[in-house]
This record gives C-alpha cells, structure tokens and sequence, in this order.
C-alpha cells in the first residue's frame, strides 16, 4: 500500500529541473527556508529581497549555503524599479530550454498593527502598498513569462483574514483583499493554463512589522504622544498599553512554520495544485468557521475583547 501511495505522489510531482521560481520576501524565515529546500529539489530559485542583497546577511547566507542555480535579487515590491529590473533579469535568466517562469510566489508582507484611529496615515499607505498594490504590479510584470511555462502563482496570506481583532485591521483588510485578488485572478488564468493557489496560513509573522519587539515601546510612547488630548481622554493610558500590550505577542511569535512550509513547497511541485490551503491550528479553524458563520453578536460574546 505505501509503495502505491508513493508512486502515486511521484506521478503527480512535477520535474524540477528546468523550472524557475521567483520568491518574493525572502528576509523572513519562511520565504528564505522556502527558497533553500525548493533549490535543494532541483529548482532554479530567484530569491527576492526588500532590500539591497549587498546589504542583506540573509541573502549572503543563502547564497553561500545553496547551489549555483540560486539567485538573490532585490526584489522591493513598492519599487516600480526594482520590480522592472527583476522581471528583466529573469527573463533574460532562465533556466536552460525554460520557456518561461514556473512559479511566483508572494511571501513578502510588511504586517501593520494598532487601532485605527492611532496608526498614522504613512503605515496605512506603505501597508496598502506592499501587501496588496505592489502583489497586483509584480504579478502584471511576471505573468507573461508565467503563461509560456504554463506555471502557478501563489500567494501566501493568513487564515484569520475574516476574523475580526482588535489591532488587527489593516492587516486582515489588506490580506482579504489579496485572498478576493487571487479568486478573481484564478478565473481570469484558467483558460490560459495558469494555476492560481492561496496558501492561507495561521497567525505568526511572515514578513517584517510595523512595530518590532526591539522598537515596540518606542514606537508605542511616540504614537501616545502624538494623539490629542481628546484621544487620550477618551482611550485612556491604561487601555492603550493593555492594547499595545497585546501586539507584543506578535512581535514575538515563534508558531512552527513547518506546516506552512509544506504546502507552500506541495503548491510549486503538485502537478495540479489545490486552489487553497490552510494550514492552521484546531483551534484556529474552529475560530475561522465562528467567525464566517455566528452572528456577530454571538461571536463576539465568545471571541470579543473585554473592556
């Protein structure tokens, strides 16, 4: 039974060799442990980095310990062009009888956390670019190049998308509008060949943050400074640490990526890859599918802060 099972998965793996694969923020853990185990199948691997690889020790980490097929690219989603110059070196770097690129995948997330009404208009805007404009303008640039190989895209976001949090919002609008981005996408690309996955993961840190555990406090006394005396009449001193308090744990998140990692890797090398995966804890799902079929009211009895 299990030497069946094995031959099954093999002919429904795609031949590594010969494929490229781009992967965007490959500064954070997933991407860069994405990155090394698809250039340990046999994948020509563009690693993208949001900054300069002169100056990344991730990127040098990487370079030294993989193949010569790797290769680490400044990869800026919100930068016009860096993202030409990405798609041009691709394109006149491709795997050796590639007619295309395999796969795109979108890992790069700068995470925005706070109460609305206390996070300045700048991180709302850098967040809107990064995590869903600058996904659609990579994506328009690649696609060409996606559509001669017959290849996939894939999007990483999170699970908890729908499921409302204090703190949380501009993060689960902007990883919603992604999820609506890629369905729409995987319509428009089917009868061009091109797969279109999501890979909703669980609630740990993808990418690089607003706020950061070395920078928390700081940032957190320069934003109580700068609301007016109203706002911090109404919120109150204690309410906003106990808030602030409550994305620390965010900061600090260690959840086990390997989940994640798996069907990230299944979705680049399945030959007919699933259009959604969701690798979450139990309890995250019971959360999701609370919070997607409850009433709001009684949602938030169960799941609401308490003031």
């Amino acid at each position: 039974m299990s030497e069946i099972l094995l031959l099954f998965s093999f002919i429904f793996q795609v031949s590594a060799p010969g494929k490229g694969v781009l992967i965007t923020g490959c500064e954070s853990p997933i991407a860069w442990y994405l990155a090394k185990k698809l250039d340990d199948l046999g994948f020509t691997v563009y690693a993208g980095f949001n900054v300069p690889v002169e100056d990344c020790e991730e990127a040098k980490i990487l370079k030294e310990e993989t193949s010569g097929r790797m290769k680490v690219l400044h990869v800026d989603v919100t930068s016009e062009k860096t993202l030409l110059e990405a798609a041009l070196f691709i394109s006149e770097h491709l795997p050796y009888g590639a007619q295309g690129l395999w796969a795109l995948m979108h890992c790069a997330h700068w995470i925005a956390l706070g109460e609305l009404e206390w996070i300045p208009f700048g991180v709302l805007r850098k967040s809107l670019d990064l995590n869903l404009l600058g996904v659609a303008r990579l994506t328009q640039l690649m696609l060409p190049l996606i559509r001669r190989a017959n290849g996939r895209i894939v999007f990483l976001t999170s699970g908890l998308s729908k499921v409302p949090a204090p703190v949380r919002g501009i993060q689960c609008a902007t990883q919603a509008a992604v999820e609506s981005f890629a369905a729409c996408l995987r319509q428009e690309m089917r009868p061009r060949g091109v797969d279109v996955s999501v890979v909703a993961a669980g609630e740990f840190a993808p990418g690089n943050g607003w706020l950061n555990e070395t920078e928390l406090r700081e940032q957190a006394k320069e934003m109580w400074s700068k609301l007016s005396v109203e706002q911090k009449k109404t919120y109150g001193e204690d309410y906003y640490e106990a808030a602030m308090t409550s994305v620390d744990k965010y900061s600090k998140e260690a959840a086990d990526i390997q989940p994640t990692l798996r069907v990230l890797i299944d979705a680049v090398t399945r030959t007919f890859p699933m259009a959604r995966y969701t690798p979450v804890t139990p309890q995250e799902k019971f959360q999701i599918f609370f919070a997607e079929h409850l009433a709001p009211s009684l949602y938030e009895l169960i799941y609401g802060t308490k003031k």
